[in-house]
């Protein structure tokens, strides 16, 4: 049976350009005529997309269901064979980079903008992972992003629409579409991953004492999180919360830190839970915090590699490399060097990960955004790193069967052994792009004229004095393909070790953001109470020296942050956040954002 190739007549639109994490603009641009159609077919220009087999997912959030369609038909126009397609149009990030890997998929589109909000005035993302599973390269969405200038029509094939809420096969025109079950092939992942009957066991035996409890921010990981932690694991309903996969993530704003993620840690501080966690909105994302114990996403990752013994995955394949992000604290490197294992500093963004994991030389990472992951998939992985815990708390619990071990205690042992990076990150969302740009000129010349070398500031609260041993503008070379990557974050790094890292960042859809990130490195011979200090008290002169050495607050016209992450000690709580607010004109907590 013929079936009828309609060519659109359409014209380009300007900024179509994807990055890693794709295309995101608010959804009324999406909306507009012609919009979505002309990058998805840039997609498929771009691609070889006659024959090929493809993954459609995405975090549920507004206007996907309809996308899902518009995909379908242009998808059916340009030959397209197959498309696996997620029930409902949901697939969480990771769900959707084991299914590629799973089903030898040639590639698949994800409708996300990760943790941004949803909703018809928020964000929309079209994103393009390859056949290995990960994000596109820059290659791929380069040529994606040169088509979207020049494109003239598009083609589509007319047809019923396809029923996302059936599980099973059907056609769209010639290509055939199989609807698929959202969660079962992650979870059957996890599963061969983890040892789901030792964390079953601690669980159950200790329930009363060491209570769970997930919050889904109305994300995609909600239906995952049910599956694994009531259906398999026989927890409580009450271990859940916020778990139902909404269009606008519940009016809130799915990004798992302590101010978006409040909802958590009222809830954990409230009622004395001993192991909170959330994910973001497509699921890549995690936070853990329990009772007054916040982990930061430097110090999980590295605690993670250090007890990758207790896991299976890594117990039968091994531990072949480990890496973080350059901003990420160095913690995981600390890790890496006594286990005498390769370690790897690269830019902000998962596809440096991908490649090392391809060539078989990395098997955990880590990024200071809340992602953690490894080559299980070609993403990082919220849920999977709140496994891990659950499996290294339930190995530890084993092997000191007379002392209740939750996330304090592992921090305290982590490091006595390791030492401790005070770290914080400032963002400072949709300000000014001249301010911004301002900034990094600033900071530019400093490198270039090695102004600010040797050069000495003094704190005015904390009298400390900081010496600047270097400005740099950190540059990647890619030790498997050999690509360069320049431009990736100032770094300024003083005598005695602590550092100071601006980045500008464009994951928003309106205006610019720039993040500082602020580490100061302790030794395991401070003693314990140096180790678990306040962080505030910590980084208190070293961010007042940053933000003068940067003229931060004139440039972006800014007193205060929009989100604050900070690592509190294993003896703090949760008003150390608005505590360490403090540091920056008195204010009395973060912004919330608009």
């Amino acid at each position: 049976m013929g079936y009828q190739v309609k060519e659109i007549s359409t014209k380009p639109f300007d900024g179509q350009k994807p990055g890693t994490s794709g295309l995101r603009k608010r959804v009324k641009v999406f909306q507009q005529e012609h919009y979505t159609e002309n990058f998805v077919q840039a997609i498929f220009d771009s691609i070889k997309a006659d024959g090929a087999t493809l993954v459609i997912g995405g975090d549920g959030r507004y206007f996907s269901p309809e996308t899902v369609q518009t995909i379908l038909k242009i998808g059916s126009a340009n030959g397209v064979k197959k498309l696996i397609i997620g029930k409902d149009s949901i697939l969480s990030t990771p769900a959707a980079s084991n299914v590629i890997r799973k089903y030898k998929a040639d590639g698949g589109i994800l409708l996300t903008a990760s943790h941004n909000p949803g909703g018809p005035n928020n964000d929309f993302g079209i994103k393009y992972n390859v056949s290995n599973g990960g994000p596109a390269p820059e290659n791929v969405t380069n040529k994606i992003y040169e088509i979207t200038k020049t494109i003239q029509k598009y083609k589509v094939i007319e047809a019923d629409p396809v029923d996302l809420s059936v599980i099973g096969k059907t056609k769209y025109g010639p290509t055939e579409v199989q609807i698929i079950d959202s969660v079962a092939d992650y979870v059957e992942l996890l599963q061969d991953i983890f040892d789901f009957q030792l964390i079953k066991d601690f669980l159950q035996n200790n329930a009363s004492s060491f209570r769970i409890l997930f919050d889904g921010l109305h994300g995609v990981t909600g239906p995952y999180a049910r599956a694994i932690l009531v259906d398999t694991l026989g927890l409580p309903e009450a271990s859940i919360q916020n778990c139902v996969a909404l269009p606008d993530f519940g009016g809130g704003h799915p990004d798992p830190n302590l101010t978006y993620a409040h909802s958590l840690v009222e809830v954990v501080e409230a009622k004395n839970i001993q192991f909170g966690a959330a994910s973001d909105g497509d699921g890549d994302r995690n936070m853990i915090y329990g009772k007054g114990a916040f982990v930061t996403p430097s110090d999980s990752v590295a605690i993670i590699a250090d007890w990758a013994h207790v896991i299976p995955y890594f117990k039968k394949g091994g531990v072949k490399g480990l890496a973080r992000s350059m901003p990420t604290s160095k913690a995981i490197d600390l890790v890496a060097q006594k286990k005498g294992l390769e370690y790897f500093e690269v830019p902000t963004g998962w596809k440096f990960f991908g490649n090392l994991m391809d060539a078989g030389r990395l098997s955990i990472c880590g990024e200071e955004s809340f992602g953690t992951g490894s080559d299980h998939i070609r993403e990082k992985d919220g849920i999977w790193a709140i496994m891990a815990w659950l499996n290294i708390i339930a190995a530890a619990n084993k092997e000191s069967p007379n002392e209740l071990i939750g996330i304090k205690e592992l921090l305290k042992k982590h490091y006595a052994v390791y030492g401790r990076s005070f770290f914080s990150r400032y963002d400072y969302e949709e300000v000014s792009s001249e301010g911004a740009n301002k900034l990094v000129a600033l900071l530019d010349g400093a490198i270039t004229s090695s102004s600010l070398a040797n050069k000495t500031y003094k704190s005015k609260s904390t009298n400390q004095d900081f010496t600047i041993a270097s400005v740099t503008s950190f540059s990647y070379t890619d030790p498997i393909d050999g690509s360069v990557s320049k431009n990736q974050g100032q770094v300024v790094l003083f005598d005695d070790g602590s550092r100071v890292v601006f980045r500008l960042s464009g994951t928003g859809s309106a205006g610019a953001t720039v993040r500082l990130y602020v580490e100061r490195y302790v030794g395991p011979e401070a003693g314990e109470k140096v180790l678990v200090g306040d962080t505030a008290e910590g980084l208190k002169g070293l961010i007042e020296v940053a933000l003068e050495i940067s003229k931060l607050k004139e440039f972006l016209g800014r007193d205060e942050p929009t989100v604050i992450t900070v690592s509190t000690s294993a003896e703090g709580d949760f008003y150390l956040l608005t505590t360490w607010s403090a540091v920056i004109n008195q204010m009395s907590h973060p912004r919330e954002r608009r």
